[in-house]
């Protein structure tokens, strides 16, 4: 099937009732033609719009413990197989963790992910991470929490949870396929198990990928897929950013087009959840970032973990010039 032969409204319609789009048509919308990329934009806004209207949440990211993972994802600046020049620290005290949720909430934002770079946390971890939700949560009630800290068994998640924590980031980076490519420290199943742990504890799930690594078609089709049967609440969507010292550093696949096509079919395959912008937005997509909220409802500000970004002020204006508006909360205790 090629895209002109898909029947957007008939598509749409299905997908909406909850129909997932077959392979064929999820092919077909990868390679939607560029000249007919405006029209899967508006598809896929419809789409978009039913569950979220023409709101962008604002999330920020804390790396809160850098340079030191065990893993060797070939990606990842913070890798123990990466040469790239980056801060690298033990994870963050209390004080400073309390201090980055502030700064995201002065930044604008709704929901505040605490990332570390590691293989996975022990107790010790667990109960200074869950002191900072519980102190963040006293003072910021409203504000979303997330942690993203490798591989987590079902107890540690519980313990988060009763700290104040409503989400846990996991990633599934790509297709289970063409997970060996990238990391042999760990498997795409380690992964499904840590994301089945963290449903299992009554936590939110937030799990997306990569695109631009030298995946095919397929292997994008398998993640969004993959993300969509496993019930991801939000799946984050990042287009490689290639960082100097790692084994990606020379991967520069991606054009704007490839990037839209892509968020459109995440949109399209997890028609309820949210969808968000990641990192490299900014590299791949440059003047065209705009048509991205077509298709995704969140994205972060202030940058990533180990490379810059965009602040609230210059994606707020990012937003509201694409015709949407950020998405709001007043914080308060009590």
């Amino acid at each position: 099937m090629n895209f002109k032969e898909l029947d957007l409204k008939r598509m749409v319609e299905r997908v909406l009732t909850g129909e997932e789009l077959r392979r064929e048509e999820a092919r077909a919308v990868l390679n939607c033609p560029d000249e007919n990329l405006a029209q899967l934009l508006a598809a896929t806004l419809t789409v978009r719009e039913a569950s979220f209207g023409r709101r962008v949440k604002i999330c920020v990211l804390r790396n809160a413990q850098s340079g030191i993972c065990p893993e060797d994802c070939n990606y990842c600046s913070q890798s123990r197989i990466s040469q790239a020049d980056i801060p690298i620290y033990k994870l963050q005290s209390v004080a400073e963790l309390i201090e980055g949720a502030r700064l995201a909430v002065a930044s604008g934002a709704r929901r505040y992910c605490m990332v570390c770079s590691m293989r996975g946390p022990g107790a010790r971890e667990i109960e200074h991470l869950a002191q900072a939700c519980e102190s963040i949560r006293a003072e910021f009630p409203r504000l979303e929490l997330c942690l993203s800290i490798g591989l987590l068994e079902e107890q540690q998640a519980r313990q988060l949870k009763a700290a104040g924590a409503g989400w846990i980031n996991h990633n599934l980076n790509t297709s289970r396929r063409f997970y060996p490519e990238i990391c042999t420290t760990h498997s795409w199943d380690d992964r499904v198990r840590a994301i089945e742990n963290v449903r299992a504890a009554g936590l939110s799930v937030c799990s997306g990928g990569i695109i631009g690594m030298g995946e095919t078609d397929d292997d994008v089709i398998d993640l969004a897929l993959a993300a969509s049967r496993l019930r991801a609440d939000s799946v984050p969507l990042n287009f490689l950013h290639p960082i100097a010292g790692t084994p990606l550093e020379n991967s520069r696949r991606l054009t704007p087009q490839r990037c839209l096509k892509a968020a459109c079919l995440f949109r399209l395959l997890n028609p309820r959840s949210e969808v968000r912008a990641a990192g490299g937005r900014e590299l791949n997509l440059g003047e065209r970032q705009g048509e991205l909220f077509n298709a995704v409802n969140s994205i972060f500000v202030n940058g990533y973990l180990t490379t810059g970004g965009w602040n609230f002020d210059r994606t707020r204006e990012l937003i509201e010039r694409a015709g949407f508006e950020v998405e709001v909360e007043a914080y308060a205790a009590g």
